[in-house]
């Protein structure tokens, strides 16, 4: 079975031609503690037998400035591809879009609505209509959408949903959901309710693998829930690599061992056939 990654990450030691500029003003643990370079990264994925990443940009080191994972992807164009991020809410975001993907080769770019360096909320802005010329650029451009956001913030992601039918988004580690009460998950009724919405995508990280032991949780009842509701066709695998804890060969085995028990078809599935859905490109590669 070949592996696709969608959630690599990778932060320059060239602090000079690369410089930091995080989003919220304030970088992230990973970014700081354990950075990993585009090189180290593709030695990495090698050694775990991971061919193939869409390297997504690291928003709390290098805010709307996707040029070091452009220059990374175009280092190694047999292996990666990227995700980059905008200021959806710029009156500039359209040609931003324009740029990054036709001059640079995105392949998708990502909202990055919560987080670390983030204050929670309601994501209200996420649906606010002056981000909408970045959808329909993302519609013209034929791109999909990442977006991390917690889960307070799904109405305003079914707002998104509606309104772009079109548009393919993947919502990043679940928007981590609250788990606690634990099977039938009646209290997350809103997140499955999402999957009436064919082109939402889920991409499942090493957070998720930790974030659903909690209470009378488990990981696996809360998994299968999801592969029921949503489809084994719109989950996808992403490492999370370096901002999770761990080596690239312990996140993939961590996800291997969780997913053991899945028909081999469906660990394809997750591993390596929705990644090819959501980025075409990859079959070029």
């Amino acid at each position: 079975m070949e592996i696709i990654d969608i959630h690599p990450h990778a932060i320059s030691k060239d602090h000079a031609r690369y410089p930091f500029a995080p989003v919220g003003g304030k970088m992230s643990g990973w970014a700081t503690g354990r950075p990993v370079d585009g090189d180290e990264l593709a030695a990495f994925m090698k050694n775990a037998g991971i061919r193939r990443a869409a390297l997504v940009h690291a928003s709390t080191a290098y805010g709307y400035d996707n040029s070091y994972v452009a220059d990374v992807a175009d280092a190694h164009p047999d292996r990666f591809r990227f995700v980059g991020a905008v200021d959806v809410t710029a009156p500039d975001a359209p040609e931003r879009l324009e740029y990054w993907v036709k001059e640079r080769g995105m392949i998708g770019f990502r909202i990055f609505a919560a987080g670390s360096t983030m204050d929670e909320g309601s994501g209200a802005w996420l649906a606010d209509p002056k981000t909408f010329p970045a959808w329909e650029k993302a519609r013209e451009l034929g791109i999909p959408v990442c977006v991390q956001s917690r889960h307070a913030a799904l109405p305003m992601l079914r707002k998104l949903l509606e309104r772009f039918s079109d548009v393919n988004v993947i919502l990043d580690h679940f928007a981590h959901p609250p788990v606690e009460e634990g099977p039938p998950y009646a209290g997350l009724a809103s997140f499955f309710a999402l999957a009436e919405h064919r082109n939402l995508y889920l991409k499942l990280t090493e957070r998720n693998f930790h974030d659903l032991r909690a209470g009378k949780a488990t990981a696996r009842s809360f998994l299968d829930k999801t592969f029921a509701t949503f489809g084994i066709d719109h989950v996808a695998w992403g490492s999370n690599f370096p901002s999770s804890d761990g080596t690239l060969i312990e996140l993939r085995d961590l996800a291997l061992r969780e997913l053991a028990y899945l028909p081999e078809a469906d660990q394809n599935q997750i591993f390596n056939g929705t990644a090819l859905t959501l980025y075409p490109s990859f079959a070029k590669l």
